[in-house]
């Protein structure tokens, strides 16, 4: 498991442990039911506190990607795909939202907005 804290960024560091772990549990880089770093030793590696991996784990178990088996550690929890699907749809409304922001600012309509979104969905194709 590979995470990168970026100390100077305004995004909290148990965030970016977070979101990291989210998206490699989301593109299968960890797999269901492996076993993550132990609290304290992700802490050691990464040279944070306990306490701020600690609410990392805690926060992705409360969001359902880990569960916790006492005296065992934590593992990735089985792909509930309404979860991640729902992740994903927060995620999809962030960036909505900023683009609106940099619309409006830009002073594009409604139908200029539309067709770069639809230029961009074209590409992926």
């Amino acid at each position: 498991m590979n995470i990168f804290i970026d100390v100077r960024g305004s995004t909290p560091i148990y965030d970016q442990i977070c979101s990291q772990i989210k998206q490699q549990i989301m593109s299968g880089e960890l797999a269901e039911n492996e076993m993550l770093p132990s609290i304290r030793g992700l802490a050691k590696d990464l040279k944070i506190s306990f306490i701020t991996t600690k609410r990392a784990y805690e926060e992705l178990e409360k969001e359902g990607f880990i569960y916790t088996m006492p005296a065992k550690g934590c593992y990735v929890a089985p792909k509930n795909l309404e979860l991640i699907r729902e992740t994903n749809l927060r995620k999809i409304e962030e960036h909505v939202d900023a683009i609106v922001g940099l619309a409006a600012a830009c002073k594009l309509s409604a139908e200029e907005v539309l067709e770069i979104v639809k230029f961009a969905l074209e590409g992926e194709k």
